[in-house]
């Protein structure tokens, strides 16, 4: 719920008024949800519609990248080692840092490598026919999620909208107001309906009404069909965002909840550096069938990751990619010298909160459920969109100009009885704290309220 709520009906209401607390609470969150309706809206719309097309992204990159991603189904396919070797041959000059095998029998082998002259976390992928050993191509190959150059395209406007790190001032201010959006409208439209006492009254829309509060009745139905998305929304955008998501990195770290990590150094293993049939270090061809079997006798299977060592003598990391459930994403560290696992990591062992900090990035990202996901999530961005059209165009057919007075009064504040108003300041300026730029947005709103106050008494004095 995105915008603005208009006037109460004229009809009267025939059950019990509200609670006190409440009665004094609805003006001022009626009057922050005009605020963050108007003001913080456009920040919603360009998410939402960035995010529209971020979901489809994978569907994009595969059409556009079909040539490098697919090959033709053959018979049996070559060792890897084989395959890493097609492809540094094919691109000397490169250092290679991690091989992703095929999900499926018509997919591609990704060779990524280190390359002078590349942006900052991209690397070069090399796409070899696992049957043949035939080079089909190389593209850039942006962030972990191994995103080639179209989707990292869609992905940065979403992010950032290709402006860098001011650039992501925008999606953390989005994804900050829109969980407060979302509770303050689903609250206003509860209790507008509570005189119905009918479920269907606050699930559907009315369509025996017209004009405006047929637009606040589609406006409310909708924002309580898409609550619960968008405060998952909210939440997960905000672990990657610079300010909020540095202060969710630090309660996870202080209460103990980080993400485990595999073991990857050294160690006793760099007695065994150089040692096996063609391992060597610093990009160069490596056994790395052995590094597979190993991890395969770990009950690993693909589509997999091997990450290559950083420094001589670290293990390799083989990793399982696939992040639709159920998931595979358990980890070992293999010590090429030996074929040894040095170190397992199941995703089965993580903490409750590495678990779900894990699947709310992959539901984010749609990934989680596959296909679902996706439409799950466009269907949230279209609800997005379709609230903020809806507020706004209610705001403008009920703007004070066209003679409807104000239905979001100033100075709600006042009514609030000192019981009620100390702990929503001590709560307001909690979360303030925790994510800045909300707070920061927040004084905002209320500097040009009381500035908007003092004038409007200016004019009734000169009057």
């Amino acid at each position: 719920m995105t915008s603005t709520e208009t006037r109460p009906d004229a009809a009267p209401d025939p059950s019990p008024g509200p609670s006190p607390v409440w009665a004094s609470l609805k003006p001022l969150i009626l009057r922050l949800h005009f605020y963050a309706g108007i003001l913080i809206a456009p920040f919603l719309l360009v998410a939402a519609s960035t995010g529209l097309l971020y979901t489809a992204s994978l569907q994009i990159e595969q059409v556009v990248h079909r040539h490098e991603l697919t090959v033709p189904v053959g018979e049996q396919r070559l060792p890897l080692t084989r395959q890493v070797a097609a492809a540094q041959t094919a691109r000397p000059d490169g250092k290679v840092t991690a091989v992703r095998t095929p999900g499926g029998a018509d997919e591609s082998t990704h060779v990524l490598m280190d390359v002078p002259g590349l942006p900052e976390s991209t690397q070069l992928a090399v796409f070899v026919d696992p049957y043949t050993g035939q080079v089909r191509g190389t593209l850039e190959s942006y962030g972990g999620a191994g995103a080639l150059p179209v989707r990292a395209w869609i992905s940065n406007l979403h992010r950032h909208l290709h402006l860098g790190e001011p650039g992501r001032l925008y999606s953390e201010l989005a994804a900050g107001w829109l969980w407060v959006v979302a509770l303050g409208g689903l609250a206003l439209w509860v209790t507008r309906r509570r005189r119905t006492r009918r479920l269907r009254s606050l699930l559907a829309p009315d369509r025996s009404l017209s004009g405006a509060r047929r637009r606040l009745s589609w406006h409310g139905s909708v924002g309580l069909w898409a609550v619960l998305g968008l405060l998952f929304l909210s939440a997960t955008g905000l672990t990657w965002s610079k300010y909020a998501g540095e202060n969710v990195g630090e309660v996870r770290a202080a209460l103990g909840w980080t993400t485990p990590v595999l073991s990857t150094s050294s160690g006793d293993h760099a007695a065994h550096a150089g040692e096996g049939t063609g391992h060597q270090h610093g990009g160069t061809t490596a056994d790395v069938d052995q590094v597979t079997r190993a991890a395969a006798g770990e009950g690993l299977s693909g589509p997999l990751e091997i990450v290559w060592p950083a420094e001589p003598g670290a293990p390799y990391v083989v990793k399982e990619i696939d992040k639709t459930v159920p998931q595979r994403l358990d980890q070992v560290a293999v010590d090429a010298g030996s074929g040894q696992v040095t170190d397992v990591l199941r995703f089965a062992d993580y903490n409750l909160a590495a678990k779900l900090t894990q699947w709310g990035i992959d539901g984010h990202m749609g990934l989680l459920f596959g296909l679902a996901n996706q439409i799950v999530l466009m269907l949230l961005a279209a609800g997005v969109i379709t609230l903020i059209v809806l507020g706004y165009r209610m705001w403008w057919q009920r703007r004070p100009t066209r003679g409807f007075g104000r239905p979001y009064p100033r100075g709600g504040w006042r009514r609030l009885h000192w019981a009620v108003l100390a702990p929503l300041v001590l709560v307001v300026a909690a979360v303030g704290w925790f994510l800045p730029l909300m707070g920061l947005s927040l004084l905002a709103f209320l500097a040009v309220d009381v500035l908007l106050g003092l004038r409007a008494r200016a004019a009734r004095e000169e009057a």
